[in-house]
């Protein structure tokens, strides 16, 4: 069991670089959806200048391009975090990687005649089958994006010292044999996703005709799901069938009859109907409303008290982003792989929240904060219970708050802001004192045989684990020392990446010329 939870930790560990940066995106994301916001422009017109608009359209779509496409960013962050050595070039690999992938899926989907047709008002959305860099593919997600950045630094750390010394084959050494693997490793895996992911797509789309027939039992699967299969890709096709089709309902006014839950609601808040109970497979945006705001005051309040107003600054604005835009994934990825846990946790409090909606016969939109509001009061007597939406949007947030803050401090869970950092602004190994003193306890530059980081430690490899001088190491500034054998982390906080970038510099100066 330990030997699986420190796997999981590494596989977390790996992530959180290219994650890292998802929090101040949603700073720029957020500030563009609220100038970008159709409810705030109403009630702020100084914000339809056309300026304004241009410059909130940019920071949104800006921001947006990047949660789109974060299973490329994932490819090329993880492969650069888990190679031991030329961390660019593996970062360039898994990139180029990453396109082979891509074109391999869509012309094996292509040549198998399985290319979904994307649909008029939906597009791509709940056929299995998505966009990424305009190239048409399974939908997985960030599950590809991940698979093919581990398996890309595995395959590099194997292969890109390996020489050939012919006369033809020595072209194809070092990292050139590295791109050979990586290129036939892409390609088999854009053949195989083809075969593997359609089942379990359809696995999951036989689950809504269950839903669908179940009552409240169906409609807490339904949240549940939707949740759960976020990192998938897997949750469009739990929500897209009962929001545009006719497992969500229907309603005929005249000569028209409106299918899906979606469509049916619009209908009838045009038309000035009391909504009607199909309005339950438009709650998935509750929780993002909602429950988003409670998760991050959780991870604020579980931070270690040093941490605690970084952690506020990272965190509000991406809960804002979920609650203001709907847009939860910022905020998604950076526990969903940390503490699974907590993510079966958040899937179990949706479910549940679905189905007080349900029971309690709540009618109105939940949306997002702002869009909610402005449906809610211009639908008027439309709406059942609308005041007591938003008690029981208070009670989610409260709910998320308080099973978080105790799941994250029974577990010790290694959420944003509990890892142990330095206080000071400014890394105390920015002295060139310290650096040397670091690599002096170290047993000297020549016992150094590579240097590498994650987003709070340092990790090297050493050649000799008996010329550690272990005294040394433990009086160095930092907040905790993992030795085995020959490999050595130290926990720095967030200056992990400065520090290393110092021994770096330290090192190629004291090598010999």
């Amino acid at each position: 069991m330990q030997k699986f939870l420190r796997r999981l930790e590494r596989f977390s560990q790996s992530l959180l670089s290219p994650l890292s940066y998802l929090s101040a995106a949603g700073l720029l994301l957020v500030l563009g959806a609220l100038l970008t916001s159709k409810p705030l422009c109403q009630a702020l017109p100084v914000l339809q200048w056309a300026p304004l608009q241009l410059i909130g359209q940019l920071l949104y779509n800006g921001m947006m391009v990047l949660i789109n496409n974060l299973s490329v960013i994932l490819c090329v962050g993880v492969a650069a975090v888990r190679a031991k050595t030329e961390k660019q070039d593996a970062a360039l690999l898994a990139l180029m990687a990453y396109l082979v992938f891509l074109t391999a899926n869509h012309t094996a989907l292509e040549a198998l005649g399985l290319l979904a047709q994307p649909n008029g008002m939906t597009g791509l959305a709940g056929t299995g089958q998505t966009t990424i860099l305009g190239i048409q593919v399974v939908d997985t997600g960030v599950a590809s994006g991940i698979v093919l950045g581990f398996a890309a630094a595995w395959l590099f750390n194997r292969t890109c010292e390996k020489q050939f010394y012919g006369m033809i084959t020595q072209l194809y050494s070092g990292l050139r044999w590295s791109f050979l693997w990586l290129s036939a490793l892409a390609v088999a895996l854009g053949l195989g996703f083809c075969f593997v992911c359609p089942p379990l797509q359809r696995a999951v789309s036989a689950l809504t005709g269950w839903i669908a027939a179940s009552g409240n039992a169906g409609v807490f699967l339904y949240g549940f799901l939707e949740r759960l299969l976020i990192p998938t890709g897997l949750h469009h096709l739990i929500y897209m069938p009962f929001q545009f089709s006719s497992l969500g309902g229907s309603l005929t006014v005249g000569s028209v009859t409106y299918t899906g839950a979606y469509a049916v609601c619009m209908t009838e808040y045009t038309m000035g109907l009391p909504l009607s109970d199909g309005i339950v497979w438009m709650y998935t945006g509750f929780t993002k409303t909602f429950g988003y705001l409670g998760i991050a005051a959780a991870f604020i309040f579980t931070a270690r008290r040093e941490n605690r107003a970084r952690t506020a600054a990272a965190m509000i604005p991406l809960a804002v982003t979920a609650s203001v835009a709907s847009i939860t994934e910022p905020i998604d990825f950076l526990f969903c792989f940390v503490s699974p846990l907590l993510w079966v946790a958040h899937a179990v409090i949706t479910g549940g929240f679905m189905v007080l909606l349900h029971v309690l016969h709540v009618r109105a939109f939940t949306s997002n904060l702002l869009g909610s509001l402005v449906f809610n009061l211009s639908a008027g007597e439309q709406l059942q219970n609308m005041p007591l939406l938003y008690l029981l949007g208070l009670a989610e947030t409260l709910t998320y708050f308080a099973v978080f803050s105790v799941l994250i401090k029974a577990k010790d869970l290694p959420t944003p802001g509990r890892e142990a950092a330095l206080s000071a602004d400014q890394s105390p190994y920015a002295d060139p004192q310290e650096v040397c003193r670091f690599i002096a306890a170290l047993g000297g530059p020549e016992n150094i045989a590579q240097l590498g980081n994650c987003f709070t430690r340092l990790r090297l490899t050493v050649r000799d684990a008996s010329l550690l001088d272990m005294g040394a190491l433990l009086s160095l500034p930092h907040k905790g020392l993992v030795v085995q054998g020959t490999r050595v982390q130290l926990v720095c906080g967030l200056h992990a990446a400065q520090l290393r970038h110092a021994l770096e510099q330290q090192l190629a100066e004291m090598a010999p010329v």
